[in-house]
């Protein structure tokens, strides 16, 4: 009978050592997902959070990116030191004052259509994500960094049927490289007009003028000015519609930078904004009517700044979702056809050995950034999906895509500059190279100022990234670049959230006109909310006491089993 407990003491002692290993194990996931990004400290520059969470830093880090974007005469809250007043006699040549607004990349040229799609974007991303810009402490520097586009965009729009769309020659501006106090003249005014038509740039400034409009009245309360973007949204979105319909690299052939390849699905992006911003039934007509008559259905391209047929559908199966179960229904099964057609390979999207989205066509020329949109519309779409399992599916998708951007790469490159030991050192960027050898990019060898925030081309199509300002595809920053990773990083802030316990503030309310946030914090097991954390921790060691205390219980049951059988046999001996 001794034999017979010890065997018994050692298989319970074994069961109780597996239990503890597998609560231990269980615990695993939730001690990984407290792992930071390890990102650089924070830079002492008003506005950059120096504790908190990784995506608020980030979030405020683009913001920053923007800034080093502005031309001008500067305000003095500049953060900026190695930005100067610069481009003061823009428009002179057409006796306007275009001053101001954002160079469009590294270089000093700037754009209407680029400017108009990002601010669209980063107004859709606020409006969907506000709480994340609150969160942070950011929502005054995005009221800035919009204002600072819409402001040029409204002066670049002197007459309804006017509309300047460049300012600066490409071909010029190549040929220098150096800082923004001499850069180099004529610096031409190209315009669309009565004569000069283009459909796809007056279209998108009119998307950009919605959109924007909504954000100042409902999240900003600032009514005025919305009601002079929605007057300059209608007037433009007129103007692309009232002449032959074309597109402006077609009106200005030879010197326009950016040429699209079609008008079709700005038409239709711009009249779903116009609705959104004016609640006229008219514009909503319009857009359905184009989208109908342009036979945009099956598209298979990513959206960006050349082709919003994924933003259309998506903007669609939103307003349908609170408005009509049974538009709602034709407008999700659009969208999900489209998504799912990009996730599984039936469009002309893949992926790379290293997990990022690739889409052929679009990627050659900027890698990250496509799949950045691309992420930004699974996240924008998942809260609207039509079964928790579709929108678990994108929201997964979209996070691999964030993951991969954030380091979980073949190349364990952070692809935004600055901000951690990994990102890119040698961004295609004249002002923050900080040299003033004019003919040499490499002068000197590094770079001098840091472009906080700025989200890089990114690698080729074999994850592989080379970090030369030379390679103007991979090291190239634009504005259009982080307009996509702006938002997803406030979707971010609003779903790892954690308030801190020595804080009151309370959170301000949100309008009383602003829509409702979707948000679900299922973003991906690398970034788990504070939360969810605590629970899993929480949930484990009940489940670890529960099962040690049902263990001792059953070995106490035998022990007490076999002292009986003792006695019993002891007296039947005696």
């Amino acid at each position: 009978m001794i034999q017979l407990h010890n065997i018994l003491k050692k298989r319970y002692s074994l069961f109780f050592l597996t239990l503890v290993i597998i609560c231990i194990t269980h615990k695993i996931p939730a001690v990984k997902a407290t792992i930071s990004l390890g990102l650089i400290p924070s830079p002492d520059i008003p506005g950059i959070p120096k504790e908190g969470d990784d995506y608020s830093k980030l979030l405020a880090y683009s913001l920053y990116f923007y800034e080093a974007q502005r031309c001008g005469f500067l305000p003095k809250n500049n953060r900026v030191s190695w930005r100067h007043n610069s481009a003061l006699d823009d428009g002179k040549d057409r006796d306007v004052n275009l001053t101001g607004g954002y160079y469009d990349a590294g270089d000093y040229v700037k754009f209407t259509l680029p400017l108009s799609w990002v601010l669209s974007l980063i107004s859709w991303g606020a409006i969907e994500w506000f709480e994340g810009y609150e969160l942070s402490n950011q929502t005054e520097y995005l009221r800035e960094m919009v204002k600072w586009g819409t402001d040029w965009l409204i002066a670049a729009h002197p007459k309804p049927n006017q509309l300047f769309i460049q300012v600066g020659s490409s071909h010029l501006d190549n040929t220098y490289w150096g800082p923004d106090t001499n850069i180099p003249y004529p610096r031409p005014s190209y315009e669309i007009n009565s004569t000069l038509h283009g459909t796809d740039v007056a279209a998108e400034a009119a998307a950009a003028f919605a959109s924007s409009a909504i954000l100042f009245r409902d999240f900003f309360n600032d009514t005025a000015y919305a009601s002079i973007l929605i007057s300059h949204a209608i007037s433009v979105y007129t103007f692309a519609e009232n002449k032959t319909l074309q597109l402006s690299s077609k009106a200005i052939p030879g010197t326009f930078g950016y040429s699209t390849s079609t008008y079709t699905d700005k038409l239709v992006y711009a009249a779903i904004w116009l609705y959104k911003a004016t609640n006229q039934t008219q514009y909503l007509d319009k857009a359905i009517n184009y989208y109908n008559e342009f036979q945009l259905q099956d598209s298979l391209r990513i959206m960006s700044w050349d082709d919003q047929t994924g933003a259309c559908n998506i903007l669609f199966a939103q307003i349908y979702f609170r408005e009509s179960s049974k538009n709602y229904t034709i407008w999700s099964d659009e969208t999900e056809r489209y998504l799912d057609r990009i996730m599984t390979n039936k469009s002309d999207c893949n992926f790379t050995n290293g997990g990022l989205l690739w889409c052929k066509g679009d990627s050659e020329s900027a890698s990250i950034p496509i799949s950045l949109y691309g992420a930004f519309g699974f996240f924008m779409y998942a809260s609207y999906s039509s079964t928790i399992e579709k929108a678990n599916y994108y929201k997964n998708f979209a996070s691999s895509q964030i993951d991969y951007l954030l380091g979980a790469n073949p190349m364990k490159m952070l692809y935004v500059v600055a901000v951690h030991p990994n990102s890119p050192k040698n961004p295609h960027h004249a002002g923050a190279h900080g040299g003033t050898n004019i003919g040499n990019m490499n002068d000197p060898p590094e770079t001098m100022h840091s472009l906080y925030g700025a989200v890089v081309g990114g690698p080729d199509m074999n994850d592989t990234y080379h970090d030369s300002r030379a390679d103007i595809v991979q090291s190239e920053v634009a504005l259009d670049y982080n307009a996509a990773f702006q938002g997803i990083m406030a979707y971010y802030v609003i779903n790892t959230y954690v308030p801190p316990s020595n804080r009151d503030r309370p959170i301000k309310p949100k309008p009383k006109n602003s829509k409702p946030t979707n948000s679900n914090p299922e973003i991906s097991n690398s970034s788990l909310s504070q939360q969810q954390k605590i629970i899993i921790i929480i949930v484990s060691l009940i489940v670890f006491l529960s099962i040690l205390i049902s263990a001792a219980i059953v070995y106490n049951k035998h022990k007490f089993c076999i002292g009986n059988n003792r006695k019993t046999l002891e007296n039947f001996e005696k």
